[in-house]
């Protein structure tokens, strides 16, 4: 039998495997980067009370609803979510790292449960995440700012594909519930799986640590060796950089 085809056969495989499109990217590769990547955001964690306004400063069809943010992880993925009680525009509002240095993912889920995903970065201090075009032609976009330690305000926006300027849906202010719950540097015990204000203790080995959110105990409780190790190597590091 001859050989020629089996060589062929070869040259045709490795071809495809040049020509083949390398694996897109679709954010930082470990968990750890994930989180210094979110990090910024570490102060939307906690309870808010907002006031959503069709129309600025007119209380016309205007509403309350409260939002409560989270750290949440899985075995490949960091997110902080906002679950939102009563909301007429979201339901949850998830914020994931994005692939480049400095972007950032949002997956907007409706109380219809439709879901948009929108990327974006941070423009003037405000975090501006904009949608591809859907089925009905529209761009949607979504402007979170943190005013202070207790105010947020979160804007929504729509256009027609061929327009420049959005139409506003509705803003919704918030205004912190309590005491102001996470933000590394705070004057309070840190959360040590993510150097936020720590408001909930936790315990290994006979020693009390502090975490900021359910999200983060359930991070601390599936491992806390692990969660320890990185917490002391951040603290050593920055001890570094204080010298």
């Amino acid at each position: 039998m001859s050989r020629l085809p089996c060589f062929l056969l070869i040259i045709v495989l490795g071809i495809g495997s040049l020509s083949a499109d390398p694996p897109v990217a679709t954010g930082p590769a470990d968990l750890k980067a994930q989180k210094d990547a979110l990090a910024h955001w570490n102060n939307l964690i906690g309870g808010w009370r907002g006031t959503g306004q069709p129309r600025r400063g007119s209380n016309v069809g205007a509403w309350r609803e409260d939002n409560n943010w989270a750290w949440q992880f899985s075995e490949t993925e960091a997110a902080l979510v906002g679950t939102v009680t009563k909301g007429k525009l979201a339901a949850t509002l998830k914020i994931t790292a994005g692939a480049e240095a400095g972007t950032y993912k949002l997956e907007w889920t409706s109380p219809e449960k439709t879901v948009r995903n929108l990327n974006g970065k941070i423009e003037d201090g405000k975090l501006v995440l904009s949608s591809a075009p859907d089925e009905m032609n529209e761009v949607y976009r979504v402007t979170l700012k943190l005013l202070n330690d207790l105010r947020t305000l979160i804007l929504f926006e729509k256009r027609k594909a061929d327009q420049q300027s959005y139409n506003r849906l509705a803003e919704v202010g918030y205004t912190r519930e309590g005491a102001r719950l996470a933000g590394a540097g705070g004057g309070g015990p840190e959360c040590v799986v993510t150097g936020g204000l720590g408001t909930i203790k936790v315990q290994h080995a006979g020693k009390e640590y502090y975490v900021c959110c359910t999200g983060c105990q359930q991070a601390f409780n599936d491992d806390p060796e692990g969660i320890l190790a990185e917490y002391k190597a951040r603290r050593e590091k920055e001890k570094a950089k204080a010298k």
